[in-house]
């Protein structure tokens, strides 16, 4: 699910995970995003740069052999519903814990 910025502040309170960009160009946002984070106990990731957290959440096109081309940079995305367990899951969930 793709969150747009001001869908984040709404949102953070139902979501399960928030996954930050650390080349996000305006640090009120990524204080705020921080603060809402920790006031709600949602788990947080920082990833290096936009475009590739743009990726991960469709923010592309993808060409025939299914490479991702005209990235858009995403700031912030949040996970409101995870389903049911799976490994990539439990991955991420140890890798949170890791962070401590």
């Amino acid at each position: 699910m793709i969150i747009w910025r001001m869908d984040v502040f709404f949102l953070c309170g139902q979501g399960r995970l928030c996954i930050l960009a650390q080349d996000c160009d305006s640090a009120e946002y990524v204080r705020l995003v921080e603060a809402l984070a920790a006031e709600h106990k949602i788990d947080l990731i920082k990833v290096p740069e936009g475009k590739q957290l743009g990726e991960w959440v469709g923010l592309c096109k993808l060409d025939r052999e299914g490479n991702p081309k005209k990235v858009v940079k995403c700031s912030c995305a949040v996970v409101r519903e995870i389903g049911e367990a799976t490994e990539a899951w439990t991955f991420i969930k140890d890798y949170i814990s890791k962070q401590g």
